[in-house]
């Protein structure tokens, strides 16, 4: 099992690996100059299962 961490509650992701005894997957999360998101996982997750903690709420675009 993988678990990300997306930029808009680290804390919360933090406890949760901690919780489960495993720790956060490796990844960066930065803007390019038109402000698109690039997210880059350093990790191999094929054929693992992968969870996301990341919150949705508004403004979508800026919570990755």
């Amino acid at each position: 099992m993988k678990l990300l961490a997306g930029n808009s509650n680290r804390p919360l992701a933090e406890a949760i690996a901690a919780s489960l005894n495993i720790p956060l997957t490796k990844a960066t999360v930065r803007r390019f100059s038109d402000n698109e998101i690039f997210v880059e996982i350093h990790e191999n997750v094929r054929g693992e299962d992968v969870f996301v903690v990341q919150s949705t709420s508004s403004p979508a675009n800026d919570n990755m």
